[in-house]
């Protein structure tokens, strides 16, 4: 399918005011649509569920889910991203909600003090005037500016509209192989990548890292844990550490290692209850779907068994998988009135400083509010 018809598809779908995705994998050419039939409202009850699922950051909310039995599935791997070039940008600063962000850490460090906690990820909420009034203008914009996350644009008419380019796993399921990643720290991208991290930094991203392994250690068997890399996203770097590992088969089940992953100490905190009571009571505002997570789940996937294209004879035998990749929704965006509402955090650790955890928001809201330039 060529992009302009897979995009005139989707504008015409979005036209009858009906549910769709639309997304890309991070690295791969392909985007791939899933355009509900109907305005129904799906949710995901037991994770044996096959479609889309786009998750809240509170857990005790149910998963929204685009099925595969009431949607068209669309694809398309002729869209060519622009050349982006780094510009700097000019970004006005939400002095309004400096002081509560500020004010709202400093509660956060008191808490770490006094032992109430170890660690808690606080975030905001910032309203863009936007004149672009097409979603997949901006989406494309996303897809030129982010080749390295998982792009998407997600829409129900009961619901609202989304946006992002998040560049963090929350698990891949293949077979019955698990993969997850802990990803933590932030510091803007200066042109390479051997960034001096501080202790700070370190100390957030391996309270994640410990805290995936202590999850995951009774249902994977052959764990392996990776060693700390820094990646770039977007202007900024991260500290990130892969975690895999088979599924034992008398294992619990989906839900279950979900249900121990969501929401992680990236973006809740720990230990995960009383960081999330922090943030529920503390917070002020709703994060609704940001920092849930969103992804395949359970979609079927033919396998080759043999590799080489020339043999016909033995491609012809071929076996059906399901796959599930979940990505957590970061560097995100809601659309609505003519407004986005950018949403952007930060962990908070002993080491933290208020003021320099407002300006790494502000420079992490740089990163998204470059397509709406």
């Amino acid at each position: 399918m060529t992009s302009e018809s897979f995009f005139n598809s989707l504008e015409q779908h979005f036209a009858q005011d009906l549910p769709f995705v639309v997304y890309r994998k991070s690295n791969e050419a392909n985007v791939k649509g899933l355009l509900q039939k109907s305005k129904t409202i799906n949710y995901v009850s037991d994770f044996k569920e096959s479609g889309f699922i786009m998750a809240p950051f509170d857990d005790k909310q149910l998963p929204v889910l685009i099925p595969v039995a009431d949607s068209s599935l669309m694809e398309t791997n002729t869209y060519q991203p622009k050349a982006m070039h780094e510009s700097e940008m000019s970004i006005k600063q939400a002095s309004k909600n400096k002081q509560f962000h500020i004010d709202l850490v400093s509660k956060g460090i008191t808490a770490i003090k006094d032992k109430k906690l170890d660690k808690v990820v606080l975030s905001r909420k910032e309203t863009v005037e936007i004149k672009e009034n097409n979603p997949f203008v901006l989406y494309k914009k996303l897809l030129d500016h982010y080749p390295n996350a998982f792009v998407y644009c997600w829409f129900h008419p009961q619901i609202g509209l989304w946006l992002g380019a998040t560049p963090e796993t929350l698990l891949q399921i293949e077979n019955s192989k698990l993969t997850t990643m802990s990803l933590a720290g932030t510091k803007p991208y200066q042109g390479a990548l051997d960034v001096n991290w501080s202790e700070k930094e370190i100390r957030e991203q391996k309270i994640v890292t410990d805290y995936l392994v202590e999850q995951l250690e009774n249902d994977l068997k052959d764990l392996q844990v990776s060693a700390i890399e820094t990646i770039r996203a977007g202007n900024l770097t991260h500290l990130k550490t892969m975690i895999s590992g088979l599924l034992k088969p008398e294992g619990n089940s989906l839900q279950t290692v979900i249900n121990k992953l969501h929401p992680t100490p990236a973006v809740c905190g720990f230990p995960k209850s009383e960081a999330k009571d922090f943030i529920l009571k503390n917070e002020n505002y709703d994060r609704e779907y940001y920092t849930g997570f969103l992804g395949e789940l359970n979609l079927e996937k033919s396998q080759t068994r043999n590799r080489n294209r020339r043999n016909v004879e033995n491609n012809a035998y071929s076996s059906v998988k399901k796959v599930t990749n979940l990505y957590v929704n970061l560097r995100c965006m809601k659309l609505e009135d003519q407004k986005a509402q950018v949403y952007i955090g930060g962990g908070i650790t002993l080491d933290s400083v208020p003021e320099h955890e407002w300006e790494e928001t502000v420079a992490k809201s740089a990163t998204i509010k470059k397509v709406l330039q």
